[in-house]
């Protein structure tokens, strides 16, 4: 044991969104039971790194009794976690949300009754912009509409994603993860204030990160004491509907 700069991680203000997990190149930081942690001691080289890619400033660098900082054996390790619980198609080690992931979709035929295939269906979008960042928050289609608020990743997942949930709504997408959610709570707040919203629809993607938008809706909702038909649909990354 010595006494060195090592990195400590605030569990109350951590909101497990993975980001640190991919900044630490020595692996010494994992998610939890969705909270980020450091694996050993002896994998984390104190520098920091991770530091400024914390959104919530849940972690900084002490000074502490620790075992030395051992870069070999970090690599080892983070190698034998890859292997170990790596599923095929998947290659990363961070945050779920961001897991690079190829999704396989097998087609099953019933040769006596064959399925109807319209290429030429139409969009269901009725405005522009649909990104919440870029939208003002007086836009005369959002008087007397139900609205859908979605990840922008959920239209990629799910094939039907027009027929189902965009049709006959206004929509607006953002990614919880990449974007600032104090943000989006602000912005769907002043929305609610300014207009009357008759529903809401929210879309998300079944990883932790996106969590974060159903809450920016749910507070927006509460700060304007509005009482609404609310739902809220969970998809899978290979495309199914998980939770109505």
């Amino acid at each position: 044991m010595m006494k060195r700069n090592i990195v400590e991680i605030d569990q109350e203000k951590c909101n497990g969104c993975g980001i640190c997990v991919d900044a630490c190149h020595e692996g010494a930081i994992q998610l939890f039971d969705g909270k980020a942690r450091l694996v050993n001691d002896a994998y984390c080289d104190g520098l920091g790194a991770c530091l400024p890619h914390c959104p919530v400033e849940a972690i900084s660098v002490i000074e502490r009794d620790s075992a030395e900082f051992d870069g070999a054996a970090a690599r080892t390790s983070l190698q034998k976690k890859i292997r170990k619980f790596q599923p095929v198609g998947e290659t990363h080690s961070g945050c779920p949300g961001s897991a690079t992931r190829i999704l396989q979709h097998v087609l099953t035929v019933n040769i006596e009754k064959q399925p109807v295939v319209d290429f030429g269906a139409a969009s269901e979008l009725s405005q522009w912009p649909v990104q919440l960042k870029l939208v003002s928050v007086n836009a005369i289609y959002f008087q007397n509409c139900d609205l859908l608020v979605a990840a922008d990743c959920t239209a990629f997942a799910y094939t039907r994603f027009h027929q189902e949930f965009l049709r006959g709504r206004v929509i607006l997408i953002g990614c919880p993860k990449l974007d600032d959610n104090d943000f989006y709570r602000e912005k769907l707040t002043r929305i609610f204030a300014e207009n009357e919203i008759h529903s809401v629809t929210v879309v998300r993607m079944k990883v932790p990160c996106c969590s974060g938008i159903v809450h920016s809706v749910k507070q927006a909702m509460l700060e304007n004491g509005l009482i609404l038909p609310y739902r809220e649909v969970v998809i899978s990354v290979d495309g199914k509907i998980l939770e109505l």
